[in-house]
């Protein structure tokens, strides 16, 4: 009976290893995140700050400057620069005029390098302006370990690196934007052919989108020989919009539905915190005047919502202050799962005119009703 011990103990031990070695094989990338859009929570990660080359989900910052350039309207003339740049192309002829807009289109969906070129010509005045542009986004979103050296993501600097985690929030920052969304989760595109000859029709290549992943929103392809496949991906399921990233992924589809489920099934978004009057116990100078500007969704395990705490800490009143100099963001409310402080929230102070005026509107939206 007693030799039997060990050899139960070694099948035990032997299943956790095995177990285990399931769990870090669970995606094929060398690095991978899923992160929750609103909050910003990363649900899952593997690596993520393991700065690596990124290809052309570098495209995703090319699209977002091009559309926030306000200039989707205007045609750009085609350089020989641009229609000469290597690997995948939208075959753009040297001289030709197409909109903005088409571009990044045929950018995102196509993944053309000519394009890439090509709008960073127009939008920066040149392809080292452009640069000098995204990495000044770069640092404006908070990518810490990213540097751009180019507007496409080809190999042709060894400096052009990311990490999962910067290209998520890169994503994340994009996603607010009303035109990327609708460009990013476009299944095909024409493109006129002003001669009348040919239009030009691109689908997607994010095959997630377009064929494998109902619940996919969009997403970028990317591939070289030195990053391997990359890869950025949305998806909404319920209330809950989630961004996915994987960098050298030799089964980046699979990756991202394995994420995508295994967040989706586990995490449920919570209000945690609602907009309007904040009602606590404080000092009696901030009684009625404490507010959050908008509500806020929080995804969470059941097991941590059991878990959940709200601590408000405010700043303490000065003299100065009774002369109506009271500053906008007074405080912050700070939300922890067991010990661990999760999301901060400034806390506002809304002003006796502020008051005064919310109140009549709230009188004459009132009477109209």
């Amino acid at each position: 009976m007693n030799k039997k011990v060990p050899v139960i103990l070694l099948a035990f031990l032997l299943f956790l290893l095995s177990t285990n070695w399931a769990a870090q094989a669970s995606t094929s990338a060398v690095s991978a995140i899923i992160m929750e859009q609103q909050s910003g929570r990363v649900l899952y990660a593997k690596d993520p700050h393991e700065v690596m080359r990124i290809a052309s989900i570098t495209k995703i910052m090319t699209a977002i400057l091009a559309i926030e350039s306000d200039k989707l309207h205007e045609k750009v003339k085609v350089s020989k620069n641009a229609v000469l740049t290597e690997g995948s192309s939208l075959y753009l002829k040297k001289g030709e005029k197409i909109p903005l807009e088409d571009l990044v289109y045929g950018l995102m969906l196509r993944s053309g390098n000519d394009a890439a070129v090509a709008i960073a010509e127009h939008v920066g005045g040149s392809k080292e302006g452009f640069v000098f542009l995204m990495n000044e986004k770069a640092k404006e979103i908070g990518m810490k370990n990213t540097h751009f050296a180019n507007p496409h993501g080809l190999d042709d600097s060894e400096k052009h690196r990311s990490t999962a985690y910067d290209m998520a929030l890169l994503t994340r920052y994009a996603m607010e934007n009303a035109t990327y969304r609708k460009i990013a989760g476009t299944k095909k595109y024409r493109s006129k052919d002003p001669s009348g000859e040919w239009d030009r029709i691109w689908h997607n290549k994010n095959r997630l989108l377009t064929e494998k992943y109902e619940y996919c929103t969009g997403g970028k392809t990317g591939f070289t020989k030195k990053a391997h496949r990359t890869l950025v991906t949305t998806a909404t399921k319920g209330d809950m919009d989630l961004i996915a990233v994987t960098l050298n992924a030799p089964d980046d589809w699979k990756d991202h539905i394995y994420m995508y489920e295994r967040s989706f099934e586990q995490y449920d978004p919570k209000v945690i915190l609602e907009k309007g009057e904040l009602e606590i116990d404080s000092l009696p100078f901030y009684d009625d005047h404490l507010y959050l500007n908008r509500d806020v969704l929080f995804p969470l395990t059941k097991e941590e919502e059991k878990q959940l705490s709200i601590h408000y800490k405010l700043l303490k009143p000065k003299r100065s202050w009774k002369d109506g100099k009271v500053p906008e963001v007074v405080g912050q409310a700070e939300v922890y799962i067991d010990k661990e402080k999760v999301f901060t929230m400034p806390i506002y102070y809304k002003s006796e005119n502020e008051k005064q005026r919310k109140s009549l509107l709230d009188k004459w939206k009132e009477w109209w009703s």
